[in-house]
């Protein structure tokens, strides 16, 4: 697969810091050689980043995303090994190589008329890159774990998934939005819009919407919809700890039926460096709270994080965040 940079130990060692007496993360994970020795790998897990930030950008957005992936990994392997965290579980394949697809987008006039619309037909290319991976990914009886990039990746995961498996993949969506904008060009506002037109959707729920941001159109189609509902944030910021837990699993329930896609956009999450920056929503340790909930369930087929945009002040702590998430959703699927 030629879109795909496939990582060997070498490719990371200059990334984490060995210390004597102790075991890094970095120092045990896995890597493959070929995609074809995947299936008979032992290990359950396998972590891919797509650095880009075309979709977001296609989508009014502010760029930022393509540097989620370097931060989230220098701090992944750099974590310790220990009885926890299971790095001998995960296989880190490498990333989508999204080079090409960057420059061009750096070289479309932004006073272009078509300035969007060309990002979208870029955003399509990334999409096509993402899909046949997780399709492979899922093929292989592996769980992906992937790393953002805007949220327009999600219509790949769910494409990808939904064809290793020959049906309609449900998916809980942890997001101030619900990405369920018109299908014009494709960006990062409209990924399950299209992933339902083209029957790749069942299932929908999103958790932590926010009501000043979604389109009265929307709302609209969603009351309309048997396959879609939401929770408002609005609504589960009078909830306490205990009920807010309980409505997560309700939530859960609605698409635990059949195999489910968990994603987490970073901009539900309360000052979190991301490409919609709030300054009121959950924050990271109820985050981490829902994936492990969601993790635990055997219907639960993949894993995204997308939106983190980090900068060189706060990348550190991005990376560490994103690490929790990971090793969160690990711990709790590893043992299930």
């Amino acid at each position: 697969m030629e879109s795909l940079k496939l990582y060997n130990s070498k490719t990371v060692e200059k990334l984490f810091s060995p210390r004597k007496g102790e075991t890094k993360f970095g120092e045990k994970i896995a890597f493959l050689t070929d995609l074809e020795t995947l299936k008979k790998h032992p290990a359950k897990f396998v972590l891919f980043g797509i650095p880009e930030d075309i979709g977001v950008r296609a989508n009014h957005g502010k760029p930022g995303t393509s540097g989620a992936w370097e931060a989230c990994l220098k701090s992944l392997l750099n974590i310790q090994h220990n009885k926890h965290t299971h790095p001998e579980s995960l296989i880190v394949l490498g990333h989508i190589d999204c080079i090409s697809e960057m420059k061009k987008a750096e070289n479309i006039d932004p006073t272009d008329p078509n300035y969007l619309p060309k990002l979208g037909d870029l955003t399509e290319i990334i999409d096509g890159k993402v899909s046949k991976l997780v399709e492979t990914i899922v093929s292989a009886g592996k769980i992906p774990i992937i790393i953002g990039g805007g949220h327009n990746n999600a219509y790949a995961n769910i494409k990808g998934s939904s064809g290793a498996i020959g049906k309609a993949i449900n998916v809980l969506n942890i997001d101030a939005h619900t990405d369920l904008r018109r299908l014009e060009h494709r960006h990062s506002g409209n990924g399950f819009s299209f992933a339902r037109k083209e029957g790749f959707l069942g299932r929908y729920t999103i958790f932590g919407l926010a009501q000043n941001y979604t389109p009265q159109y929307i709302y609209d189609e969603i009351e309309a919809s048997e396959q879609t509902e939401f929770r408002l944030f609005e609504e589960l910021l009078e909830h306490s700890s205990e009920d807010l837990h309980t409505a997560f699993l309700d939530s859960l329930e609605f698409v635990r039926d059949e195999e489910f896609g968990l994603e987490l956009d970073c901009d539900v999450i309360k000052d979190f460096p991301a490409s919609a920056k709030t300054p009121s929503g959950f924050s990271i340790e109820q985050v981490r709270h829902f994936i492990s909930l969601a993790a635990r369930l055997p219907e639960c087929s993949y894993l995204h994080v997308c939106e983190a945009a980090p900068t060189s002040e706060n990348a550190e702590q991005v990376g560490k965040a994103l690490s929790f998430f990971i090793t969160d959703f690990m711990k709790t699927a590893h043992g299930r």
